[in-house]
C-alpha cells in the first residue's frame, strides 16, 4: 500500500494488495463488508454504488496478452470518499502506476490533479485508462491493413489465422468496453453526494469518450468480417480452381487408361508383332486425349 497526499485530500495506491492492506483500509474508512469481499474477489460487471461516506466504482480496461495476442480484462476498484481516493488492482497497469508515481515525485502535478477534489482526481484518473485505449485501437488498424495487403497479395492461408486472432481480440476489446457506458453514465447524470456538480460535464465527455471507443470498434468488427468473407471468397475461388484442374486431368487421362486396360485384356494385342506397335499405340492414346480436350473446348468445358 502506498499513499501520495496534498493538503487534506490523499490517494492510497493499492497494487495486488493482501489481506492486511485490505484490512487497514476497512478499518481506516469504515469500509462496508460487501465493498471489502469486491475488494478481495474479482467483479464480473462494471458498476457504480453509493454509500454513506463514499461512492464505490468497479471498472475494467483492455489489457494485452502478448502470449495470447488477444485483449483481457484488468479490473480497478475505487473509492472515493470526501478527502480520499482509493484504488486497487490486481493486474499490472502500467498507466496508473505512472501517474501515481508522477504524483509521488512531483509537487506540480500533485498541485495540479489533487488541488481541487478528489472528484477531479477520479476524472483525470478514468480520463487517462479511456485515452489508452485508442492506441490500441490503432495497432488493431493497422494489423487489418496489414491483413487486407496479405490477402490481396496471395497469401489468403496464412490469414485465416491472422484474421481469427484479430476478430477474437476485436470481440474481447468490445466485450470489455461496452459494460462501461451505464457507470459513465451514472457518473455524469445520477446527484452523487461527493461528486461536485461542475464536474458533471467532465464525466459526460467520458461518456463521449466512451462511445467513441465502441464507434471504433464497431467499425474494426465490420471490417474484420468483410476482410474474413473476402478471404474466404478468395480461398473457395483457389481450390475450385484447383479442382476443376484436377477434374480435366483426370477426363483426359480416362480415355487413355480406358485404352490401355483394353489392350491389357486382349490376348492377342493389334500391331503385337510390328516393332513400332509402342509408338502407334502411344498415338492413338495421344489422339484420343487430344480428342477429349476438343471437345471440352467446343462444349466451353475450358
Amino acid at each position: 500500500m502506498e499513499i501520495v497526499k496534498y493538503k487534506s485530500f490523499q490517494w492510497i495506491y493499492l497494487s495486488q494488495p493482501n489481506a492486511d492492506d485490505v484490512l487497514a483500509v476497512k478499518k481506516k474508512f469504515n469500509l462496508h463488508p460487501i465493498i471489502v469481499e469486491e475488494f478481495s474477489t474479482p467483479t464480473l460487471r462494471p458498476k457504480v454504488t453509493q454509500f454513506d461516506n463514499y461512492i464505490f466504482l468497479s471498472i475494467h480496461i483492455p489489457l494485452f496478452d502478448t502470449q495470447n495476442k488477444t485483449s483481457y480484462p484488468g479490473e480497478i476498484d475505487i473509492i472515493l470518499s470526501k478527502n480520499a481516493l482509493i484504488t486497487s488492482h490486481d493486474k499490472e497497469i502500467f498507466q496508473l502506476s505512472d501517474f501515481f508515481g508522477e504524483l509521488k515525485n512531483n509537487s506540480l502535478s500533485r498541485k495540479k490533479f489533487m488541488a481541487q477534489s478528489c472528484g477531479f482526481l477520479l476524472h483525470h484518473i478514468l480520463e487517462m485508462l479511456l485515452e489508452s485505449c485508442f492506441p490500441k485501437l490503432d495497432h488493431i488498424s493497422k494489423k487489418l491493413e496489414y491483413i487486407e495487403d496479405e490477402i490481396f497479395s496471395g497469401h489468403e492461408k496464412e490469414m485465416v489465422f491472422e484474421l481469427s486472432l484479430s476478430k477474437r481480440d476485436i470481440l474481447n476489446f468490445r466485450r470489455i468496453i461496452k459494460p462501461q457506458y451505464s457507470v459513465f453514465e451514472s457518473l455524469s447524470q445520477k446527484n452523487f453526494k461527493l461528486t461536485e456538480p461542475s464536474l458533471k460535464p467532465y464525466y459526460q465527455d467520458l461518456l463521449g469518450t466512451n462511445i467513441r471507443i465502441l464507434n471504433n470498434l464497431e467499425s474494426a468488427k465490420e471490417t474484420v468480417e468483410s476482410l474474413e468473407e473476402t478471404n474466404n471468397s478468395l480461398l473457395s475461388n483457389k481450390l475450385n480452381l484447383t479442382m476443376k484442374i484436377l477434374t480435366i486431368f483426370s477426363a483426359v487421362m480416362l480415355p487413355m487408361t480406358v485404352y490401355s486396360n483394353i489392350l491389357a485384356m486382349s490376348a492377342d494385342i493389334p500391331f503385337g508383332k510390328d516393332p513400332n506397335a509402342f509408338w502407334i499405340h502411344l498415338g492413338i492414346m495421344l489422339f484420343l486425349s487430344v480428342a477429349t480436350i476438343a471437345i471440352f473446348k467446343a462444349r466451353k468445358w475450358l
